[in-house]
């Protein structure tokens, strides 16, 4: 049996496909606005150390109702607007991908319960090539900035979430 187990996993190995430990996810936190907020966002910057593109296409966490990548996108007016992004985030080989406050992100929507301080996330990202991976999300709210100041935008000028 565990010649078994080796050879299953040594032909696993040369199949060639992407791998969890391909992705490297540098600075991972995520926030909410307030304790009271119905959603939160995931941030980090994705690491592809591997030969070959890949895309994430999907996030999904246990803390919310429904979890999408969005992005922030400026209006004819100059109002940031956050819009979820269907077709998921490009990581180039041996590129990276940065998921950052008023840029891409992961959103947390209808959340199950408070975001607290100094608990971890598992936020499971779903690549086009490499399949699932978790990443383990810290909660770090001393990262929160006044409501609406993204990229240095005028008050009000945001969508319910912190800005950079």
């Amino acid at each position: 049996m565990k010649r078994f187990l080796l050879t299953a996993a040594a032909l696993a190995a040369l199949a060639g496909g992407a791998h969890a430990a391909d992705f490297e996810f540098n600075d991972p936190y995520a926030i909410v606005s307030s304790m009271m907020a119905n959603s939160g966002a995931a941030f980090m910057t994705i690491v592809n150390t591997t030969d070959r593109d890949d895309r994430v296409i999907a996030a999904h966490a246990d803390v919310a109702e429904r979890v999408e990548l969005h992005t922030h996108i400026s209006d004819a007016n100059g109002v940031m607007r956050m819009i979820e992004v269907e077709d998921g985030f490009p990581v180039p080989a041996h590129g990276t991908r940065a998921l950052k406050r008023g840029g891409d992100h992961v959103m947390f929507l209808g959340l199950k319960g408070p975001l607290e301080d100094g608990t971890v996330v598992p936020v499971t990202l779903t690549f086009e090539h490499a399949g699932d991976v978790v990443v383990e999300v810290p909660v770090d709210l001393s990262r929160n900035r006044p409501m609406g100041m993204m990229n240095g935008a005028k008050p009000g000028m945001g969508m319910g979430m912190p800005a950079n």
